[in-house]
């Protein structure tokens, strides 16, 4: 496998316009000062952390429900409208938990931010290459999104070196305002994507549902290419092996950085080391689309293994090991979307892209219940350094598959 397609011109003032959008949205849509905190919330509100995990697989499930419900809608209708809406939503599950904190609470506002997240996943991937492909500059794309999801992550470690100052001063409701805020200013911004699609991608002043011959024929075009096309299956398939693990356990973090004895105040900072892993791994990623099939097994082999042995360990020099290996699994996330991107050919790209959006959120329910009883009867870094071995037996398939 070989993820480095020939490069053509561009269309620059397109290409910047579509980029910069996509750089700001990327950016608030993370910029969310609740994310190294909120854990601790619901831990200082009473909660234990089985409690934590059935909230967590509640997120997941409501994603399982709306992911390709949602990506057929933004085939059908405009991924730009389900871009903006979703932040409003992740703006009133954030009021939810700060103000009102309680279990139904923190469930409510777990239902919504999955909400949130399934209207934009497929939406935002499909909405780019498109742009990009009627721009001449498909084979950016890769590059692009690693770039966007720096910006993202840029933007968690900024919201995480403030949570500490302003958590310490002002407490919760502070940075809960802070993170609805973002939420609004996201939503604002990405009424600027450009979209080029047609009269059906018009975005009414009021959303509307679309007809039901226009989802179901959205939603079989994208599924029936996904039957036909053997590659196209096991793209689909790469993207949760790679995405599902590790992006579940980026939740127990706070709790792992705890366990090597910080204060609640510095945690926000250790996990800025952490994400300044992620980050990397997003910018690498276009040089690493050279990467082979044996090449991309040996990133997730050498990746799972520095998450083994630095969770392990159980100090806080431990947790720069779990930045180099979040790095590399985020490294690996962007190259499989971008696999994915490049074999879909028909008109169900987002449709196909929350499929494995959906797969993703099976997964993740099953690591969050398989987390909530390793971790009820070992440490939090013993949990984190088994749930590395998947990892190995994916980078093994990967590796070995034709």
């Amino acid at each position: 496998m070989t993820l480095s397609p020939a490069r053509v011109p561009v269309a620059a003032p397109g290409v910047r316009r579509l980029t910069a959008t996509l750089y700001g949205y990327a950016f608030l849509d993370e910029f969310v000062l609740l994310y190294p905190v909120y854990a601790l919330l619901f831990a200082d509100t009473g909660l234990s952390v089985g409690q934590m995990s059935s909230l967590f697989v509640l997120w997941s499930a409501t994603g399982v429900l709306l992911e390709v419900p949602s990506g057929a809608w933004a085939d059908a209708v405009s991924r730009r409208l389900l871009l903006w809406l979703g932040p409003l939503l992740g703006a009133a599950g954030f009021a939810l938990w700060v103000f009102v904190p309680s279990y139904w609470a923190f469930a409510a506002g777990f239902v919504l931010w999955g909400a949130r997240g399934a209207l934009g996943s497929g939406a935002l991937e499909a909405l780019v290459y498109e742009e990009l492909e009627r721009l001449g500059a498909a084979d950016r794309y890769a590059r692009i999104m690693g770039r966007a999801q720096a910006a993202g992550q840029i933007a968690v470690m900024t919201a995480m070196a403030l949570a500490g100052p302003v958590f310490a001063a002002y407490g919760y409701p502070a940075v809960g305002a802070a993170s609805v805020l973002a939420c609004l200013l996201c939503a604002a911004t990405a009424t600027r994507f450009p979209e080029h699609r047609g009269a059906a991608t018009a975005v009414p002043a009021v959303p509307a549902v679309p007809d039901d011959t226009g989802w179901a024929a959205s939603l079989r075009s994208g599924l029936g290419e996904a039957r036909r096309d053997r590659s196209v299956r096991g793209a689909l398939l790469l993207v949760p092996a790679v995405a599902a693990v590790w992006g579940a356990l980026d939740e127990y973090t706070p709790l792992l950085a705890r366990d090597t004895g910080a204060a609640d105040a510095t945690i926000p900072y250790l996990l800025v080391m952490v994400w300044a892993g992620v980050t990397a791994g997003s910018l690498l990623a276009g040089p690493a689309e050279r990467l082979g099939r044996r090449g991309f097994g040996a990133l997730l082999a050498a990746s799972a293994l520095a998450l083994a042995a630095g969770a392990g360990v159980g100090t806080r020099a431990g947790l720069a090991l779990v930045a180099v290996a979040f790095g590399g699994f985020q490294l690996a996330t962007v190259l499989a979307d971008a696999r994915l991107q490049q074999r879909i050919e028909g008109t169900g790209r987002a449709t196909l892209t929350s499929v494995a959006g959906l797969g993703t959120e099976l997964a993740t329910i099953t690591v969050y219940g398989t987390y909530a009883q390793l971790a009820s009867t070992t440490a939090h870094g013993t949990a984190f350094a088994l749930l590395a071995v998947p990892y190995l037996l994916v980078a093994v398939l990967v590796a070995l598959r034709r």
